[in-house]
């Protein structure tokens, strides 16, 4: 499944549990993942949305590692399954 159809179903399923997916663009800071996700009683975490089958590049490999010594929870997500599991595994 291609990489935009899978971004904007999870960008509604946020949207129907009252969250924010912002979408990241920055120009001084290549890798970083493509939304940042915000959700009620303060929940945040980054997303990398792929085509189905498809990783995440070395350089998107290295944000992740940062991010996540920063304390951060990043997700990786290539399929429709992957979006129910990660929204559910936060319980809201």
């Amino acid at each position: 499944m291609r990489e935009k159809v899978i971004e904007q179903y999870f960008v509604a399923e946020v949207k129907k549990l009252g969250g924010i997916a912002l979408k990241l663009n920055s120009t001084s800071m290549k890798g970083l993942p493509d939304r940042l996700i915000l959700l009620p009683n303060g929940v945040l975490f980054f997303a990398e949305l792929k085509a189905t089958g498809k990783k995440a590049r070395p350089l998107q490999k290295f944000i992740l590692k940062k991010l996540q010594e920063l304390g951060f929870s990043f997700y990786v997500i290539d399929s429709m399954e992957q979006v129910k599991e990660v929204l559910q595994s936060y319980g809201i």
